[in-house]
């Protein structure tokens, strides 16, 4: 589970379902040539513990975001954290570029093997004990910076169970269906759980409230999901209430040395 870093300190074709949808119906779409697409859970997923309602909701909420073939098959997007940092992530192979003009750093990082390079103040690490310390602490600004974007794509994921808690109101007043996460084992803070709040006539997740630990009752924060927009083939929301995600863009192709320069990249400046 993601934790903010530096901050916040926290914990990763548009169809949707209507009300009455088996939840087979839910958890499979099918594209322009017959072809269908389940929505499985990841590996280690705990579906035991989870419930067949926060399933079915979690593979509406899928739908309505994209569909889970236009989530597996986008490759690279880019965005900018709360006016922090950008980061470029290619979904395909795991390479990450994060640059944070404040620290003067760049991470070039690839979070499936752990590797990387990165810079400071303008120098490239050498040493291998600083250079592992900075790709880990670069993986950790990923995984928190890419939920906070991606969340409603993850409510399947690996070491997560998912229950349905009821109905609640959002701020405003809008009534909404709330998902409860926890985690196990996976993560920089598995401790953590946070509760969903999906609309339930479109399915789009409207707004979710951080506990840091299961124990609690009270959230740290509450945050709306709000400004929806097409981005490439997603669904995706910046607006975070006092805070956004900014410059969000499903990119096509990128310029050569992406992933292995150290040079500021004028594709991730700020706006």
């Amino acid at each position: 589970m993601p934790r903010i870093i530096a901050f916040l300190l926290a914990p990763f074709l548009f169809t949707a379902c209507q009300p009455g949808s088996t939840a087979e119906d839910q958890a499979t779409e099918i594209d322009g040539a017959g072809v269908a697409y389940a929505n499985p859970p990841a590996e280690g997923f705990n579906e035991a513990a989870s419930d067949e309602k926060a399933m079915a909701i979690a593979d509406s909420v899928m739908q309505a975001m994209g569909g889970r073939k236009a989530w597996d098959t986008t490759q690279y997007v880019s965005w900018n954290f709360f006016d922090i940092r950008t980061l470029l992530w290619d979904k395909q192979s795991g390479d990450v570029r994060i640059e944070v003009p404040r620290d003067s750093a760049i991470y070039l990082i690839n979070v499936n093997s752990d590797q990387g390079k990165v810079a400071m103040g303008g120098e490239e690490i050498t040493n291998a004990d600083s250079l592992a310390k900075y790709v880990e602490q670069g993986k950790s600004i990923w995984i928190n910076d890419s939920y906070w974007l991606f969340m409603p794509f993850k409510l399947k994921d690996s070491g997560v169970t998912l229950t349905y808690v009821g109905e609640d109101t959002i701020q405003g007043g809008d009534m909404a269906e709330v998902l409860e996460l926890r985690f196990e084992g996976v993560g920089v803070t598995p401790q953590n759980k946070y509760q969903v709040y999906v609309d339930p006539n479109d399915y789009m997740v409207t707004q979710w409230a951080f506990y840091p630990t299961v124990e609690m009752d009270t959230p740290r924060f509450m945050t709306p999901w709000a400004e929806y927009k097409n981005h490439g083939s997603l669904m995706l929301s910046g607006d975070r209430g006092e805070r956004d995600i900014t410059d969000i863009e499903v990119i096509e192709t990128i310029p050569e040395g992406t992933f292995s320069n150290l040079e500021e990249f004028q594709l991730l400046k700020s706006s």
